[in-house]
């Protein structure tokens, strides 16, 4: 008697080892496979812009994650640690599927998003984070274009106009803050941007 061959599917992985030691599947993420020193390192050797930016260094996705962690508290300085690592970790699935323009994102649709989302939603797990209010994810969105408009002029090119038409003219941000724009909005060496990275994030995590 024959056996009819199982039509059972094996689940589709898509595995990425990590610096670690962990093994991240990209399209099921478990929590406990997030590394925080995997994330700072992805995110410092990722490049904004395609790398398209002034300075002998590139600006990476860590000091960008930095930048709007910095706005975001500028903009509403009621916030507390939580929110602030929300604001840090926003782009943080970025540091294993890479930084990719806004029109490509439009033209992949959701099989790029959905994995964004269960990558986010993984990190957020393994760090104790609620997923945002609508409130929260209002005032990243909001701190995300600043920080692209900020950079779009002084980092890749774009003039004035340009960068207006395409993430709005930034607010005029308290007169603190133009300090450290002025110390993050600049092309870090690798080593330094995940440094810094992390202690933030230890920071943040310490409730500073």
């Amino acid at each position: 008697m024959s056996v009819a061959p199982s039509t059972t599917k094996k689940p589709v992985r898509a595995w990425q080892r990590m610096l670690s030691g962990r093994r991240l599947d990209l399209l099921d993420p478990s929590p406990l496979d997030v590394e925080i020193t995997d994330i700072a390192h992805g995110l410092a050797r990722v490049a904004r812009w395609n790398g398209q930016t002034a300075g002998p260094h590139v600006f990476s996705v860590a000091q960008h994650s930095l930048l709007v962690e910095a706005i975001g508290g500028a903009l509403d300085p009621r916030i507390g640690a939580p929110e602030r690592l929300e604001l840090l970790l926003h782009d943080a699935p970025e540091y294993v599927i890479g930084d990719i323009i806004s029109p490509l994102k439009n033209a992949i649709g959701d099989a790029y998003r959905s994995v964004e989302r269960r990558l986010l939603a993984a990190i957020r797990q393994r760090f104790g984070l609620a997923a945002p209010s609508p409130a929260l994810a209002r005032l990243v969105k909001r701190a995300d274009r600043i920080a692209a408009a900020i950079e779009a002029t002084r980092l890749a090119g774009f003039s004035s106009a340009e960068a207006d038409g395409i993430f709005g003219r930034p607010p005029v941000l308290p007169d603190p803050m133009s300090a450290e724009i002025e110390r993050l909005v600049a092309g870090w060496p690798t080593a330094e941007a995940e440094a810094c990275y992390l202690a933030r994030f230890a920071a943040l995590q310490r409730g500073a």
